[in-house]
């Protein structure tokens, strides 16, 4: 009719959405508080860059001779009979302690290294009398009465006065003992220890009924018992053959409810 070309509805349209993105654009620029959703319309991030080490990355790795600890499960029923040994629980820093040769390392359960931690334990362990070890036992400090207190070893980075109960024995000179039976564990433990300074002392436990041993326990004032099969093996985790419970006086208890309350 005039002698131009006729725009076609598809240009049109495209046309509009270009004038209306770039009006949107002029807004933009004229305002510093744009929306993010709207800079993002028009500036679109560039893909993410791939960082092959990162998105592979493998869970935390264990230490060298670090073994995940074997631990009891709560009960409200203890046991009695002639399978089962009852041994105190301390209130303390559960230990996987590992000796090399020359070489003494602590680790505790989450894995942290507490060897600068306890001196007197690795000074202790060193001299046992063995190429190599791996002795599972609870870090403690006792106060006056000669009960374990966790507050006085909590807050010490270096003390002199903390030692080892031993209550069961890994592996020895490379034999993984594991599988073998908890009472053969304990026997072999015992006579590696024996001579030990005093770093170290082997914890001892009680036969017969579970009730009347946790009731002395709780005269006390100790955490609590453990009670384990004599014929059960050593397995990382939380095992059916270890079982504990705890006087509900004990500071642990105590300190467990706050903490939990906080949470």
């Amino acid at each position: 009719m005039n002698g131009l070309p006729h725009a076609s509805p598809k240009a049109t349209e495209a046309a509009a959405a270009e004038a209306a993105k770039a009006a949107t654009a002029r807004r933009i620029a004229r305002t510093p508080t744009a929306t993010c959703e709207a800079v993002r319309a028009f500036h679109p991030r560039p893909p993410l860059p791939i960082y092959p080490h990162i998105m592979l990355a493998r869970p935390r790795t264990l230490p060298t001779g670090f073994i995940v600890p074997c631990l009891p499960t709560k009960t409200d029923k203890l046991p009695s009979g002639s399978q089962w040994l009852h041994e105190i629980k301390h209130d303390g820093f559960r230990i996987i302690a590992r000796k090399d040769g020359d070489r003494v390392r602590l680790y505790s359960r989450p894995r942290n290294d507490f060897t600068h931690r306890f001196p007197l334990i690795v000074d202790a362990l060193s001299r046992v009398r063995s190429r190599s070890c791996i002795i599972d036992g609870e870090a403690v400090a006792c106060d006056d009465n000669g009960v374990a207190s966790f507050d006085r070893i909590r807050y010490r980075r270096h003390d002199g006065d903390a030692f080892l109960y031993a209550f069961d024995l890994i592996e020895l000179n490379g034999d993984d003992l594991r599988r073998d039976p908890l009472e053969v564990r304990k026997a072999t433990l015992a006579s590696v220890v024996a001579k030990a300074r005093r770093g170290i002392r082997f914890n001892e436990h009680i036969e017969g009924d579970g009730p009347t041993v946790f009731a002395h326990a709780c005269k006390m004032g100790l955490e609590g018992i453990v009670s384990k099969r004599k014929d059960s093996m050593y397995r990382s985790g939380r095992s059916p053959d270890w079982l504990k419970m705890k006087n509900p006086a004990a500071p642990a208890v105590k300190r467990e409810v706050d903490e939990d309350w906080a949470k």
